[in-house]
């Protein structure tokens, strides 16, 4: 993994929404272009701050990056006052962004190794970058896999899109709660490990979506012979500030918007044992 980059100075740049793609009832994607100077180069994994003007800011981690442009692709699910101010932007609207901000995947590591990525709801965002890295190089990595997890049929994320997948990539999909027409899995995503694909002396795993999720696959994949440092994680709970100066994202002596937010298992998993840390 790279270290982080250090957060730009000055008041977010503008961005214009180019392009808005409905996902779920309460989730979409935006394509954002600037209005203006651009950034600096993200990576997969980092996050940008996005500011909703008038209402405030949240991190957000990028869930494309187009080649040959400097685009920006962020899905916004809305579960409070900015994101639902987000959320609610059009095409010709502008947004405010600072970053990037943090550590991305360290997909350099994976070179050479089948890579297996594991994703819960609205964690498939950060991972879809790093899927489609993967599939615009194939001849650098082993075999993909792609298995995917979230509660309900009509929660699923890029739909269209990850069945294109399907055809250089092992992609699996499952569900907590089925709707009527569902004729795929039922259960929680880590029960997918278990259909082959992957072999676990030469994996690299990138897993990203609920904590306790996250707790069960690692632990799932070091058991069947991964080495939890060729594990990563990626923890984005609680992140506010975007340069580890709040506190909130805290995790033992992790900032995880500054030290994070993607960690190696082998360093993650000691902490996430700890109750309440």
């Amino acid at each position: 993994m790279t270290g982080a980059t250090a957060p730009p100075d000055g008041l977010p740049l503008p961005y214009r929404v180019v392009r808005r793609c409905p996902e779920t009832a309460d989730t979409a994607t935006f394509k954002l272009l600037p209005a203006g100077p651009a950034l600096r180069p993200f990576r997969p994994g980092q996050f940008a701050m996005l500011y909703a003007f008038g209402v405030g800011e949240i991190p957000v981690s990028v869930s494309g990056l187009p080649v040959g442009e400097p685009a920006l692709v962020h899905t916004v699910r809305a579960v409070g006052a900015v994101s639902r101010a987000l959320y609610g932007l059009r095409a010709g609207d502008t947004v405010g962004v600072r970053g990037p901000y943090g550590i991305g995947w360290g997909l350099e590591r994976a070179l050479g190794c089948d890579v297996l990525v594991i994703a819960g709801g609205i964690g498939l965002a950060p991972l879809r970058p790093l899927v489609l890295e993967v599939l615009a190089e194939p001849g650098r990595y082993g075999r993909l896999s792609v298995l995917i997890g979230a509660r309900t049929p009509s929660d699923l994320l890029y739909r269209l899109q990850t069945r294109t997948w399907s055809a250089a990539a092992r992609v699996a999909v499952t569900v907590d709660r089925p709707e009527a027409g569902w004729r795929g899995d039922v259960g929680v995503v880590t029960r997918l490990l278990g259909r082959g694909g992957w072999t676990p002396t030469r994996t690299y795993a990138f897993v990203c979506g609920p904590e306790p999720m996250i707790y069960a696959a690692a632990s799932d994949l070091v058991g069947a012979g991964v080495p939890p440092h060729r594990i990563e994680v990626s923890l984005e709970r609680n992140m506010r500030c975007g340069a580890g100066n709040c506190g909130h994202c805290q995790l033992g002596p992790l900032l995880l918007c500054r030290d994070g937010p993607v960690a190696g298992w082998d360093r993650a998993e000691p902490l996430l044992a700890v109750k309440e840390l």
